[in-house]
């Protein structure tokens, strides 16, 4: 008896040669709109829809496929005697195989200017209710969503070699491609910013050769269109495949770097920046950032937001790095650290992102979503708290020590001086043991500095840390009820304090 299959898509790859292959498996072919004539130009005979149906595709192609005739073909089950009998009845034919994938509404929204109409013109409603029909029956029908998939199913159909569990596992891939096709529709369509359901969709980039550590499995998925910076849509120009610890150091160094208008070189450790220098030139910009902690960044990654040109890739080639970002590289560059093979070099946009996302996170059972911290000093006023305003020098470095704290695990301290972090706290479970880290760190460089703290000061102990090891202004929150102690110490030791009312814990 000949099969029925029902083909109908907007991604035609691999479209003829499908088709040939069914017909010489003897299955009946039917379709609609410009699939039907992509197979008649292959030479394959295909019937319309509408000879199925019995009813003309209406309202510009809207309506075509959702008829009786085409679900009852789908979702009638064949073990079961009323359901075939009903067939029979109302003279409808079984459809054994669907090969159908969807408007593009992915591509629609990805176009400059798109309108609103244009994109509700592409959600797609009779291939989603083909695909969902015929994953329902997958013990009878054989469903195709991905094109990838042809050549597989025509080896599987020979001699009826197709298995349950085979035509189970391209049903599930429908139902995976279905939620995600509605999850951007509805991400699209959504103004709230937290809605009763909260839907996210993501496209796998590779798996990974495991997690944070080698017992634990991986993989890396990216946001189907997401504009701006982002490691998913990183090329890489050279070294070994990127780890998951790569990815999440690499997307440290990115976030910071892109606080930075003039040129910027950062290097971070196990998630926090160790050195970040501001330069006139790229050169002088990483040799800041490698000052900054000269041992820390051995092993780490580096992020630059201009071209790397000759000078600072023979500076970073004297050291041992992972990674390498940049938004280019010369030749010149490529040609001087290509030398090390496992040197992983990667090309970002550093276009920041225009619209604001949310930050996730999970945990067990659940998942936290807020806005991403786009705080800065543009948004607050800030507040001189003590006796001595700071100089423009000191507000100058204040400046890039808030703007790196942020991105600094908490309880976070910064310590800072002309355009280079010179000490960096992180992590710590009080606030003047992160101080005393950035502070031993900074060393006799500390003389003349600025310090950044992420939250406020409970206790005047982190000031009178500062103040002995001549740091000369401190920018941090204020909100403590214990204020003035702070404000009190700062005025003791002619230390400018100012308050930004704004925090920036990252957990």
């Amino acid at each position: 008896m000949k099969k029925r299959a029902l083909l109908s898509v907007s991604d035609k790859t691999g479209l003829a040669e499908f088709a040939k292959n069914l017909h010489e498996l003897d299955y009946e072919l039917v379709s609609t709109g410009g699939t039907k004539r992509a197979i008649e130009e292959a030479g394959v005979p295909v019937m319309s829809i509408s000879e199925v149906t019995e009813f003309p595709e209406i309202m510009d192609g809207r309506v075509k496929t959702l008829h009786p005739s085409v679900h009852g073909g789908l979702l009638a089950k064949r073990s079961n005697e009323s359901h075939m009998s009903q067939l029979e009845e109302l003279g409808i034919e079984t459809i054994d195989l669907v090969a159908v994938n969807l408007y593009p509404f992915k591509n629609t929204i990805a176009k400059e200017g798109v309108t609103e109409a244009e994109a509700i013109e592409n959600i797609d409603i009779g291939g989603p209710t083909m695909l969902r029909s015929a994953a329902k029956s997958f013990e009878d029908v054989t469903v195709v969503v991905d094109p990838a998939d042809y050549e597989k199913v025509v080896e599987g159909l020979k001699n009826d070699q197709l298995t349950s569990e085979e035509r189970r596992q391209l049903a599930a891939k429908v139902f995976r491609h279905t939620a995600n096709y509605d999850a951007m529709i509805a991400e699209y369509l959504t103004e709230e910013p937290y809605p009763e359901t909260y839907t996210v969709t993501y496209e796998k980039v590779q798996s990974l050769r495991y997690g944070e550590n080698p017992h634990q499995t991986a993989s890396f998925y990216k946001k189907a269109n997401f504009s701006g910076a982002s490691l998913a849509s990183a090329e890489q120009l050279n070294g070994k495949e990127l780890s998951y610890n790569n990815i999440q150091d690499a997307n440290a160094a990115l976030e910071v770097v892109l606080e930075f208008s003039k040129p910027a070189a950062v290097a971070v450790k196990h998630m926090n920046p160790c050195g970040t220098g501001v330069g006139e030139t790229l050169f002088d910009a990483y040799s800041k950032a490698y000052e900054g902690d000269p041992i820390s960044i051995f092993g780490g990654i580096v992020a630059l937001n201009r071209e790397v040109d000759a000078d600072t890739a023979a500076k970073m080639k004297e050291i041992f790095l992972e990674i390498i970002i940049a938004p280019s590289f010369s030749q010149e560059a490529l040609d001087i650290l290509t030398t090390k093979k496992n040197l992983r070099l990667l090309t970002v946009d550093m276009k920041r992102p225009e619209a604001q996302t949310h930050k996730l996170t999970s945990v067990h059972g659940g998942l936290l979503v807020q806005d991403t911290d786009e705080g800065s000093l543009h948004d607050v006023e800030l507040e001189v708290a003590t006796d001595r305003e700071p100089t423009d020098q000191e507000m100058h470095d204040m400046q890039l020590a808030w703007q790196v704290v942020k991105h600094v695990k908490s309880n976070a301290i910064v310590v800072a001086k002309n355009d280079r972090t010179l000490g960096v706290g992180a992590g710590q479970m009080n606030r003047v043991g992160a101080a005393k880290i950035a502070l031993d760190q900074a060393g006799a460089q500390a003389q003349g500095s600025v310090m950044a703290s992420d939250a406020f000061f409970p206790m005047p102990d982190t000031v009178e840390a500062a103040a002995e090891a001549g740091v000369k202004a401190i920018i941090q929150p204020g909100g403590s009820k214990r204020d003035q102690d702070s404000i009190d110490a700062c005025n003791k030791h002619g230390v400018a304090m100012v308050f930004t009312r704004m925090r920036h814990f990252k957990h």
